[in-house]
């Protein structure tokens, strides 16, 4: 996709004539370039660094022009030139970032800003190698780095910065060799090769490789016998004659070669337990067409120019691989006898390897996990580069280039430097509840950076978070208020909620105790079997029934269904159990969004009663039992987002019939002007329909009985009805009468 090549102008006798032959040869592939730009930003350069040298025993300017003409070899603009010639600046201490805004303008300050704090990677994993063992943590360090980086051109600075540190790390002691080599495989190069950046990442991992394994290293370099130029220069070679037989049989083609490079071939040796005779694609090409017709019919033009090696063709085309992957590949013996691969495949399916859901990097990686929301990201990332050569218009381009499809994320640190990625909006409570659950809640305050902050405070990528404790646990109610804004995750207001279930478990059983007598004594329900109670409603003891209620949990309204048999007219009570069809509706029935021909039950835990809102729960074996949705069961399993939870509805059936069953309900109360008026105008409003009315007065403490036949079509709505008489002004007590 993306390429660059190691050049370094010869060094003439002074810097004035260096750059100048850099921005010329540079401007003649990139007319677009600003020359008046490049040269500002050399000249203040020179004058910063004037005192410095490179590791090399250069000036330190002739570092800051090579990582510029790399991204000038990516086709980076004038602003991102700029800012790598001047991203090291902040080594001197007199310059402030107001400094090159002035000069050169916010997009040119935001870019070497963003190479700056790019520094804070390093300093972290030099002095947090215990933490960077493991391959979650530099995972989460790559993310983290990408994440950070307002604008995805800082990365690739850091990338060209890191390169030609690397190209001169020889200069540098053994020990410091092996750290900075072990920092650039595990992290820069995977980076590049996940932006597509394939020459850097080459050359990152095969120096990475010839300071890590240095024996290694030199024994494969040995193996192939030809400089790099020399093999480059072989790869041309066929090339040109590839190109030339597919343009004499009418096929337009777009060919590409590369030698394999010394970390590829060991990595294929050690995956595959390979000597280095059997590793055929040390030289390869690669072979894009217009057809599937067109790869096949240049299968048979490259077999006929070199003679192909026997039982080393694959046809990925008519068998793709398991990521759908498509390719032809064939081994051949070339000029010299030397055997390269070719690869064929169309546009189509090379944009698939390269930009598909099932991404090169991955399988470049070894990875078999997929976290398929970064990938995407990467993705997205990738198509800007790849977009980039075609863009007219370079502004439109610098926009997309943002990297803001990371914010959704926000990467931290705890104090031991573990790297902790939460979602954006994530406070140090968040923090807390993820690390773990009895740090959150005994947390009393945060250090961020090292300064006291809020509990509100809204983490940002790169944030140290040191979370204040006290001896005991003790969550404030306040925080599970989302508007206050102390917690943004569901994870750790669940935490919080069950923290407070635990606490306050007799204060819920005595008002739960209460709020279901209550109950009974409305409905005029008596020696009620507590225990079978509990056990129809799923409970394994009174006292957790009493807590649930006691809670809010299990609802009065889920209660009361277990009384319908013994209230209202058994027809009423229950559906049977009965199939349906994906579009049948039945009389009573159950509809069950999507899928047919299931078994439907009721569940024995809270009983649901058509008019009540449903949600159904997939069994093993016994169809889909519908609960009530506020059960506890179904929220328990809403909230953990089981799969197995489907959407149904109460069937209508075709000619709707009312149910109304009689019931008289009695009312004791203290008499006053308007009682009578607002019995009835409760009853109305909760649209019960009010069969006869008789009440009496006693004269001598002023009290009245009241007894009202009303009718109603559930029994919710009778309990709801009695719930809002018991509670208005002077009534005293109100019940069911039984009949």
């Amino acid at each position: 996709m993306i390429s660059t090549t190691h050049f370094l102008p010869t060094t003439p006798n002074s810097n004035a004539s260096y750059i100048q032959e850099w921005i010329e040869r540079i401007a003649e592939k990139h007319t677009q370039i600003k020359q008046p730009q490049i040269i500002k930003a050399c000249q203040w350069a020179e004058e910063i660094h004037q005192s410095q040298t490179h590791v090399s025993g250069k000036p330190f300017l002739m570092h800051v022009i090579t990582v510029a003409d790399i991204l000038a070899q990516l086709g980076m603009d004038t602003d991102v030139l700029v800012a790598a010639i001047l991203h090291n600046i902040a080594s001197n201490k007199q310059v402030i970032l107001s400094d090159v805004e002035r000069r050169f303008g916010q997009v040119v300050a935001n870019l070497v800003d963003g190479v700056t704090k790019m520094g804070f990677i390093e300093e972290l994993n030099d002095k947090s190698q215990h933490t960077m063992n493991t391959k979650k943590q530099i995972e989460q360090l790559r993310k983290m780095l990408l994440a950070m980086s307002k604008d995805i051109r800082v990365v690739l600075i850091k990338l060209a910065d890191r390169l030609d540190r690397m190209r001169f790390l020889h200069h540098q002691p053994e020990d410091k060799q092996k750290r900075f080599a072990r920092e650039t495989l595990e992290l820069f190069a995977p980076l590049a090769n996940r932006l597509g950046i394939w020459q850097i990442k080459w050359e990152l991992e095969d120096l990475s490789l010839r300071y890590l394994e240095p024996e290694t290293y030199k024994r494969i370099a040995s193996f192939l016998d030809e400089r790099r130029i020399d093999r480059e220069q072989y790869i041309q070679k066929l090339l040109d004659s590839l190109s030339k037989a597919l343009r004499k049989n009418n096929i337009s083609s777009e060919i590409t070669g590369r030698p394999k490079h010394i970390y590829s071939i060991w990595r294929k040796m050690q995956r595959k337990g390979l000597d280095f005779e059997q590793i055929f694609d040390v030289r390869a090409l690669r072979v894009l067409v217009n057809s599937v017709t067109e790869c096949y019919t240049a299968l048979g033009i490259i077999h006929n120019i070199w003679q192909p090696l026997p039982n080393e063709f694959d046809d990925y085309i008519a068998n793709p691989k398991a990521n759908n992957y498509q390719s032809l590949h064939t081994a051949v013996i070339g000029h010299e006898q030397k055997i390269f691969e070719v690869q064929i495949r169309t546009h189509k399916m090379h944009h698939h390897s390269e930009l598909g859901v099932a991404s090169h990097w991955l399988y470049k990686e070894g990875k078999t996990q997929q976290d398929k929301s970064f990938e995407q990201k990467i993705q997205s990332l990738r198509k800007i580069l790849q977009f980039k050569d075609q863009d007219d218009d370079i502004g439109d381009f610098i926009d997309r280039f943002k990297s803001e499809i990371f914010e959704d994320q926000v990467y931290v640190l705890s104090p031991q430097s573990k790297i902790v990625n939460l979602v954006q909006g994530s406070t140090p409570l968040d923090f807390a509840y993820y690390i773990h659950t009895e740090l959150g809640h005994r947390c009393r305050g945060a250090m961020i950076n090292q300064r006291i902050v809020p509990l509100t405070y809204m983490l940002k990528n790169g944030d140290v978070v040191n979370i204040l404790t006290s001896k005991e646990a003790k969550p404030s109610r306040d925080w599970l208020i989302k508007p206050a804004g102390y917690l943004c995750t569901r994870q750790a207001r669940n935490k919080v909620k069950q923290w407070f279930k635990k606490q306050d478990i007799q204060k819920n059983i005595s008002e739960g105790k209460t709020l279901l007598e209550r109950l009974l004594r409305r409905l005029n329900i008596k020696n009620t079997d507590l225990e079978h109670l509990a056990q129809q409603l799923a409970f394994d003891s009174v006292g957790n029934l009493f807590a649930s209620i006691g809670r809010g949990d299990t609802t009065t309204m889920q209660v009361s269904g277990v009384f319908n048999e013994q209230v209202l007219s058994p027809k009423k009570t229950q559906v049977k159990s009965v199939k349906v069809n994906k579009l049948e509706q039945f009389k009573e029935g159950v509809y069950i969004e999507g899928v047919g021909g299931l078994l439907v039950q009721m569940a024995q835990c809270c009983q649901p009663n058509p008019k009540q809102q449903i949600v159904g729960y997939i069994t093993r074996g016994r169809g889909v039992t519908i609960h009530y949705r506020d059960c506890p069961n179904a929220l328990r399993w809403q909230d953990e987002g089981n799969e197995r939870l489907v959407e149904v509805s109460w069937g209508m059936p075709d000619k709707p019939k009312i149910l109304n069953y009689p019931i008289t309900i009695q009312l004791k109360a203290i008499d006053r002007v308007g009682l009578l008026r607002d019995v009835c105008m409760i009853i109305a409003t909760a649209k019960v329909n009010i069969i006869s009315t008789n009440s009496a007065i006693n004269q001598q403490d002023n009290s009245v009985f009241m007894e009202l036949n009303i009718e109603i079509k559930e029994l919710e709505q009778l309990n709801q009805t009695l719930s809002k008489l018991d509670n208005l002004a002077n009534v005293s007590k109100v019940w069911r009468k039984n009949t």
